[in-house]
């Protein structure tokens, strides 16, 4: 090794060494797998607003050479503190770079600590970096996996005070930040926005990657961001109630737990509840905030119903889980029962709903005014519906297959639209079926060369999570459903979850953040259920002990997650024994099969 790239290894250690005297690990977890699009953080993730640790970054030295003053420069650009100031100094008089708050970020695996001069004539030199890129993340907080080799140069030059200054970046000047991902994970926080669903009254989330100047700063940033709108990946699927050009008058204040939003006067184009329902769903996040007041241009703005002094955790109505949670009478799940009939799970006991041949559905789903059972055929080659009534006529059959193709199990929105994937090897269909409709093929669906497992339709209806067939093995990724203007669906964009999975049999929407998934990590020889949050973050294991084959999952907010397993040669339901305690073990009182939850 070089005696300047000993140096400039120096160098990273010592802006290291200044970020460990000053506190503990970041909150934003670059994921493992694709996108990060929504979704609670996992139970064991840092809190939004946890103690920021600040990056005290070095200035350049005179002494140091090209490869130094490169690895300074990208040590000090994980600083958000003063625009970028110290980051700035690296750079000559000339050389413009301006990435601001929100920049554009190429997320590297690890610190670049081998710089290396390739080439050095008097008073120039190129310097070239090489890692592992492991994605980006764009001005709005999307971050996007893209894994593969990096490989940069800087240009440099000797000053007239004959120091070493970056004349040139790699690429384009305004191409943002080369950041690692420790630097991403103590420098940002992965926040939720919250927008309208296509029916103006449920909210959906959007989980963004949010740069942390200071703490006292993320309460004007999370409200700034949320209004700027949604991410490219949303945008054209959900709808924002603030008007155009509406933006904050001031920082957010925050004062004995209320926090004051000034919004300019185009804010009073707007609705006043339903920019209400954003705004405290998007700051709940923070823990220092548990009440706050609306303002427009200097004055007090109060939703009907409500104090001038809004509780944080109030829009229950506009919950994306749809309020789910508080329909107890309706939170039993449905199953097959032993004898073939369709049934309610009431304990641990299948109680029969439906007998006679209405009742033989396999895989069902119950619509969400409870008039319609939907299911699939013995085989998987015919969509049925039937009337959830002891004695009904046999189910109808709705669509059938193509030769050597199967349908997925079906999946309801909360509109009453019906949702099922016809598939086979390398192909695949998405049927759309409106209430009182009959069923369409969607015109764009963004899936059509992939052979699909499961999809399911998140309750805002907005977002969708499929497994899908993936480089020969199922994984587990998150499309969006966007309305076109002429009437027709986009469902598309969909990308990669966690590559924490090698192989993934089911999966079911827990809550707005979260999927309940049957699949097999890296480490394990056996199928087992795993909580996916959304956000990209690290799964967990759920429960102990032996499962036999799982083969289906069923889950709820609030509700326990059930799983479908056979064993032995029986069908049989498996819940956990305290369905509150992730390592509680599992138990499989119910001889039944098909677990699935009502929307």
């Amino acid at each position: 090794m070089s005696a300047c790239a000993r140096r400039a290894r120096r160098v990273t250690g010592l802006l290291t060494l200044a970020v460990l005297v000053l506190g503990g690990a970041g909150c934003a977890s670059v994921p493992s797998g694709g996108q990060v699009v929504s979704g609670k953080p996992a139970e064991r993730a840092e809190r939004v607003d946890d103690p920021y640790v600040r990056l005290i970054p070095v200035k350049p030295r005179p002494d140091w050479g090209p490869a130094e003053i490169v690895s300074g420069f990208l040590a000090a650009s994980g600083s958000f503190d003063d625009g970028h100031k110290v980051a700035k100094m690296y750079l000559s008089g000339q050389t413009s770079w301006n990435p601001g708050l929100r920049p554009f970020v190429t997320v590297l695996a690890s610190r670049v600590t081998d710089p290396h001069v390739i080439k050095q004539s008097g008073n120039q030199a190129t310097v070239r970096i090489t890692g592992d890129q492991l994605g980006t993340i764009t001005a709005d907080g999307q971050y996007t996996a893209a894994p593969k080799p990096f490989d940069a140069a800087f240009q440099l030059a000797k000053t007239p005070q004959g120091v070493w200054r970056i004349t040139g970046l790699p690429g384009d000047e305004k191409s943002g930040l080369l950041l690692t991902k420790d630097d991403v994970e103590r420098a940002m926080r992965t926040v939720n926005l919250f927008f309208f669903a296509p029916d103006r009254h449920t909210l959906v989330p959007n989980g963004v990657f949010l740069p942390v100047a200071n703490r006292q700063s993320l309460p004007t940033q999370l409200v700034q961001a949320l209004l700027a709108g949604p991410t490219s990946w949303l945008s054209g699927a959900v709808d924002s109630a603030f008007p155009e050009g509406t933006r904050l008058r001031r920082g957010v204040q925050v004062d004995k737990e209320i926090a004051t939003v000034d919004l300019t006067g185009q804010a009073r184009g707007g609705d006043v509840e339903r920019m209400s329902a954003q705004l405290s769903w998007t700051m709940r996040q923070l823990s220092e905030i548990k009440q706050w007041r609306l303002r427009i241009e200097g004055e007090t703005v109060v939703p009907d119903g409500m104090d001038a002094t809004q509780p944080v955790n109030g829009w229950e109505e506009n919950s994306p889980d749809g309020g789910a949670t508080q329909e107890g009478a309706h939170q039993n799940a449905y199953v097959v029962g032993p004898s073939g009939y369709l049934g309610t799970l009431e304990g641990d006991r299948a109680q029969p709903v439906v007998t006679g041949p209405a009742g033989r559905l396999s895989r069902p789903a119950v619509s969400p005014g409870y008039q319609e059972f939907a299911g699939l055929s013995s085989d998987g080659t015919q969509v049925l519906v039937a009337a959830p009534v002891t004695g009904a006529p046999a189910p109808r059959v709705l669509l059938t297959a193509h030769d050597g193709a199967h349908f997925t199990a079906p999946s309801w929105s909360r509109d009453g639209t019906l949702w099922v994937v016809e598939t086979k090897k390398d192909e695949s269909w998405l049927w759309v079926r409106r209430p009182g409709k009959g069923f369409v093929r969607a015109a764009h669906w963004g899936l059509g060369g992939r052979e699909v497992l499961a999809f399911r339709v998140a309750r805002d209806g907005v977002r969708a999570a499929v497994i899908a067939g993936i480089d020969g093995r199922p994984q587990v990724q998150l499309g969006r459903i966007a309305h076109d203007p002429d009437g027709s669906l986009d469902v598309g964009s969909f990308l990669p979850v966690s590559s924490e999975l090698q192989d993934a049999v089911d999966l079911a929407w827990r809550d707005y953040g979260t999927l309940a998934v049957l699949g097999r990590a890296k480490r394990d020889s056996q199928t087992l259920p795993f909580l996916m949050p959304i956000s990209g973050s690290a799964i967990t294991s759920l429960g102990v002990g032996s499962l036999g084959e799982p083969r289906t999952i069923a889950a709820a907010p609030g509700a326990p997650i059930l799983i479908g397993t056979r064993s032995s040669g029986k069908d049989q339901i498996c819940r956990q024994r305290t369905p509150n305690n992730s390592y509680s073990p599992w138990i499989c009182p119910t001889p039944a099969k098909d677990p699935t939850y009502p929307r």
